[in-house]
């Protein structure tokens, strides 16, 4: 490549969607919202926040339509797994070049975007997730949750070969190429430990990256205490079957 092609390609404009899925964060989206706007993104970045509310049975609707916030509302709840999807086809229908994927409840950090992002630009990946364990650094969640973020680390090492730390995390970024996969199927419900098998199966590159995550800014968590092993169940099933269905269905593994 030319000197005057790579100072081009580097000024090149990334059109980033930030996927938001929302289901009752009315407490969360104003600030969450203002936070974005007002973070200093480095200048090549073309930055839009996209809200999907969930069927949101609070105000969150109302909030969004009176920040004048680009969002999409569903006429029915489906899930942060279908949530995400929604997001994540908007973001691959209207050309964006990278969709980064934000929890409503304020956990993540806008300031952290480019540690992701940064990494698909550089073609280092094809799939970025932030991860709170890398270096123990920010809010590390509860003791419980640990434990279950460790087991399905070892569940998709097992069944796929590939380690994620942070398997849980919600704050990870996608590029075209992962876009186009999450535009035909996603896992629905807790869809994150399951979508490590869907991008490895597909042959995606995925790293993890150090970010600082928050604790949850308001409202609750749709996962409580009780709900724990239940939740580890029902997505180790999940996790194992959509490895089964994919490598049936003619995606075999390296």
């Amino acid at each position: 490549m030319k000197p005057c092609d790579r100072e081009r390609e580097m000024n090149k404009q990334v059109r980033i969607a930030i996927v938001i899925p929302c289901y009752n964060e009315q407490d969360n989206v104003p600030d969450l919202y203002r936070e974005i706007l007002n973070t200093d993104f480095p200048p090549r970045y073309d930055v839009l926040p996209v809200f999907v509310n969930d069927c949101s049975t609070d105000r969150t609707r109302e909030i969004l339509k009176g920040l004048g916030a680009t969002h999409i509302n569903l006429p029915v709840n489906l899930g942060i797994g279908g949530a995400v999807q929604t997001g994540y086809k908007y973001a691959f229908r209207h050309g964006f070049d990278i969709a980064v994927q934000m929890d409503g409840d304020g956990q993540h950090p806008p300031g952290e975007l480019s540690k992701i992002v940064d990494v698909l630009i550089d073609d280092l990946a094809d799939v970025s997730i932030g991860s709170r364990f890398l270096t123990g650094e920010g809010f590390q969640s509860s003791y419980m949750r640990r434990v279950g973020i460790h087991f399905f680390r070892r569940l998709n090492r097992f069944l796929v070969g590939v380690t994620v730390n942070d398997s849980t995390s919600g704050y990870r970024a996608l590029n075209r190429k992962a876009l186009e996969v999450v535009n035909e199927y996603y896992p629905d419900e807790y869809p994150e430990p399951e979508a490590i098998v869907l991008y490895t199966v597909h042959k995606l590159r995925i790293h993890e990256v150090q970010v600082n995550m928050r604790e949850r800014q308001g409202g609750k968590s749709s996962i409580r205490a009780f709900k724990t092993i239940y939740y580890m169940m029902k997505v180790s099933l999940g996790t194992i079957f959509l490895y089964i269905r994919l490598k049936f269905n003619g995606k075999h593994l390296n």
